[in-house]
C-alpha cells in the first residue's frame, strides 16, 4: 500500500469528522525514510517504521520555548514541562505516570531556548495508550489555582537547587545574562525567581492556548507499528483539536559585541571556575560544524590540546570542557574550566589564548581532524540505536531547522571540514572582543 492509498484508507474512516490526513512527502533518513503527513488542524505528523525491537518511542514536539516568553513572564515554557504531568478533565493528578508505568512504559520531557518536548517509550502493543494521553492533555489541563500554587513550588525549590545553590548553574546562568542583552537567551530558560513566584492560572491558561495547539506541535513517532493504523489512531485522537493563532515570534537579533565582557563571582567553592562564552553561530550556519570539530580539538579527551597543557603538563586544571551551542539563533562556543588549588584564571586564559593564535595560525593536524571528526561522528551513531534516539534528533532537527532529517545533513557537513574550514572558523569566533568571561572565586573561608 502506498502513501496515497494509506491516506485515502484513513480519510474514508474518518469521513464522519471534520478532519483529514495530507501526506506531505518523504524525507531520507539513512537507509530508510521519514513520512510526513499534517491534518486539517495543522499537526505536523513524522513517522518512521523501525521494526528492529517491538517497542514504539512517541514524543510530540512543541515549537516554543524560553525565547517565546515576555520580560516579566520568563520560566514559563519550562513551568508548562511540570503543568503537563498533572490533571486533566479526564485524568486525576498521577494518573497519567500511573497508566505509563503500569503498562511497561517511560516517559519524560525537556524544554530548552528553541522548544519543548514530551515522549514516551513503550512497548509496541500499548501505543494506542501514549496517543489517548498526549491528546488529552494538549487540550484539557487543568489549569486552576491548586495546580499552579503546586508546581509554582516544586519549580522554585528546582531553581534553587539547580542555580542559587549549584556554583556552576549560578555562573552560566550569569553568562548567558552577559553575553547577550537584547534576544531573549539573555534569560534562562527555568525563568527569573520573581517572575516564577508571580505566575497565575490566568498566565499558564493564555500560555496554553497560545502555544499548546496542534499548529504548534509535531508528532515524532519511531519503531514497530502499522502506519495506516496509527495515522487513523492520530487522526480520531487530534482531528477535533482546534488550531490556534499562533503569534508572529518578535525577536531582536544581538548586536554585534565589540568589546570583551567580564564579571568575578564568589561563590562556596575550593578552587576558581573560569567560564569563557565566545559568539558562535546558529546551528544551520556554515561554520557551525568547523567550530564543533575544534572543539572537539581543543577539549574532548585526553588527546585534545588543551588537555595536555592544561591537566597534564601545567597541572593548572581539573575539568575542561566546550561546546557550541545548538540553537536557531547564533549562541555561544561555551569554554568551561575548573582550576587546581593554587591555580588562578589569569594564567589558564594566556594559555587558551595562546592556543587559540595557533590555532587560527596553523592548521590543524591531520590525525587531529580525523580524531575529532571520528569522536563526533561516533557520538551522533550511537545517538541513533535506539527509536528513542532515532525520534529525539528527528524532533530536534525538525523543530530547530525544519528538517527532520538534519541529523544526517549534519553527519555530512562534519565529514567535509577541512583544516582550513577549521581555521577559518577560529579567526572569525575566537576573538577577544566578543567574549564574555565569567571568573569564580571561593569565598573568603573557602567552601561551606
Amino acid at each position: 500500500m502506498n502513501r496515497e492509498q494509506i491516506v485515502t484508507r484513513v480519510n474514508a474512516a474518518l469521513a464522519s469528522q471534520a478532519c483529514a490526513v495530507t501526506y506531505l512527502g518523504s524525507h531520507v533518513f539513512g537507509d530508510t525514510a521519514v513520512q510526513r503527513y499534517r491534518l486539517t488542524n495543522g499537526l505536523q505528523v513524522l513517522l518512521l517504521v523501525d521494526k528492529s525491537a517491538p517497542v514504539v518511542s512517541y514524543s510530540t514536539w512543541f515549537s516554543v520555548g524560553s525565547r517565546h516568553e515576555t520580560p516579566g513572564k520568563t520560566g514559563l515554557a519550562h513551568f508548562f514541562e511540570h503543568l503537563m504531568f498533572n490533571e486533566t478533565s479526564n485524568l486525576g493528578a498521577g494518573e497519567f505516570d500511573r497508566k505509563l508505568e503500569e503498562s511497561g512504559a517511560e516517559s519524560n520531557a525537556a524544554t530548552w531556548f528553541d522548544w519543548t518536548y514530551y515522549y514516551e517509550a513503550l512497548p509496541k502493543d500499548r501505543l494506542g495508550l501514549a496517543v489517548k494521553l498526549e491528546s488529552d492533555r494538549m487540550a484539557h489541563l487543568v489549569l486552576r489555582e491548586p495546580q499552579v500554587t503546586s508546581e509554582r513550588e516544586v519549580v522554585t525549590n528546582e531553581r534553587r537547587f539547580r542555580v542559587e545553590d549549584d556554583v556552576e548553574g549560578s555562573a552560566n546562568e550569569e553568562l548567558y545574562k552577559l553575553a547577550f542583552t537584547v534576544h531573549p537567551y539573555h534569560w534562562p530558560t527555568i525563568g527569573w525567581m520573581k517572575d516564577i513566584e508571580a505566575y497565575t492560572p490566568e498566565d499558564c491558561r493564555e500560555f496554553y492556548a497560545t502555544y499548546y495547539a496542534p499548529n504548534n506541535a509535531t508528532l515524532v513517532v519511531v519503531g514497530d507499528f502499522s502506519e495506516p493504523s496509527l495515522l487513523e489512531k492520530i487522526s480520531k485522537a487530534y482531528g477535533a483539536l482546534t488550531a490556534a493563532k499562533i503569534p508572529h515570534e518578535d525577536t531582536h537579533p544581538e548586536p554585534p559585541q565589540t568589546e570583551e565582557r567580564r564579571v568575578v563571582l564568589s561563590k562556596p567553592t575550593p578552587t576558581e571556575k573560569l567560564l569563557i562564552g565566545y559568539r558562535g553561530p546558529a546551528l544551520g550556519d556554515v561554520d557551525h560544524a568547523p567550530l564543533s570539530v575544534l572543539a572537539e580539538v581543543l577539549f574532548a579527551g585526553r588527546a585534545s590540546r588543551l588537555y595536555r597543557s592544561l591537566v597534564v603538563r601545567d597541572e593548572t586544571v581539573t575539568d575542561l570542557r566546550g561546546w557550541v551551542s545548538t540553537f536557531r539563533d547564533p549562541g555561544l562556543f561555551e569554554m568551561y574550566f575548573t582550576l587546581r588549588d593554587g591555580s588562578d584564571s589569569r594564567s589558564v586564559l594566556a594559555e587558551l589564548d595562546a592556543e587559540i593564535a595557533r590555532v587560527a595560525t596553523a592548521v590543524v593536524t591531520d590525525d587531529e581532524l580525523e580524531r575529532a571528526k571520528a569522536r563526533l561522528e561516533l557520538s551522533t551513531l550511537q545517538g541513533l540505536e535506539t527509536a528513542s534516539g532515532k525520534a529525539e534528533q528527528i524532533g530536534f532537527y525538525e523543530t530547530v531547522l525544519g528538517d527532520p532529517s538534519g541529523v544526517h545533513r549534519r553527519l555530512e557537513a562534519i565529514r567535509r571540514v577541512t583544516p582550513s574550514d577549521v581555521r577559518t572558523a577560529a579567526r572569525k569566533a575566537l576573538v577577544p572582543t566578543s567574549r564574555t568571561i565569567v571568573v569564580v572565586k571561593p569565598e573568603s573561608g573557602g567552601a561551606s
